[in-house]
Parts: structure tokens; C-alpha cells; sequence
């Protein structure tokens, strides 16, 4: 089994609840498919991507649930992401994970580790 991560705000992930699926943000739906992260690679996306944002959750998932819609790509320093290229369905979300601010102002990852 293979956890993968989306960090995103909390308004998304409550709409998402609701609707029962997340399209993705801004930057997901402009680049066609949903960036997610490897547990080692979601601490360098949050502070890449996510510094100073408040109110975020990270959400885990199993990559296996997304069968052949889900594809790892080169990104980020040549490094294999994986890419979701449907809609994430909410009720495949495993656990959903706070992201407070460090006094650097990046999101802190908890250690992911069951």
C-alpha cells in the first residue's frame, strides 16, 4: 500500500465532504490533473507552495484506490509525483491531517508514519 497526500485548505475539504468529490484548485485545474505527494516529498510542497497559507489539512490516500487514473510523472527535480487525472473522490480520503504554521510560516507536515 502506497499513502500519497493533497494538502488543501479546509473550506476545500469541507465543500468537498458536501459535493463528495475535490476538482482541485487553481493550479490543479489549470495544469489538467490534481498534484499530489509522496509523504517524503509533502513537506518540500508545502513549504514550496503553501508558505504562510493558514487553515490547511492534509489529506492521505492510497494510490492503489486510484487504478490506472492516478500516474507518477517527472516534476520537481526529476523526482516521480503522482498525478490524479480524475476528480478525488472524498470518500477516498484515509485521514485528513492538520497543518499548523511553524514560526517560519511553512505548514508543518506531521511525521506520517503509522
Amino acid at each position: 500500500m502506497t499513502r500519497i497526500y493533497k494538502i488543501i485548505t479546509r473550506a476545500a475539504w469541507l465543500a468537498a465532504k458536501v459535493s463528495g468529490f475535490f476538482t482541485g484548485s487553481a493550479k490543479d485545474v489549470e495544469d489538467g490533473f490534481i498534484h499530489l505527494s509522496t509523504e517524503a516529498q509533502a513537506g518540500e510542497t508545502a513549504r514550496l507552495h503553501f508558505h504562510g497559507q493558514t487553515d490547511l489539512v492534509l489529506l492521505e490516500l492510497e494510490a492503489e484506490g486510484f487504478g490506472a487514473d492516478l500516474k507518477w510523472e517527472p516534476s520537481r527535480g526529476g523526482q516521480l509525483f503522482p498525478h490524479l487525472f480524475v476528480t478525488l473522490p472524498a470518500a477516498l480520503v484515509k485521514a485528513v491531517h492538520e497543518l499548523p504554521l511553524g514560526p517560519d510560516g511553512v505548514p508543518l507536515v506531521p511525521s506520517l508514519k503509522p
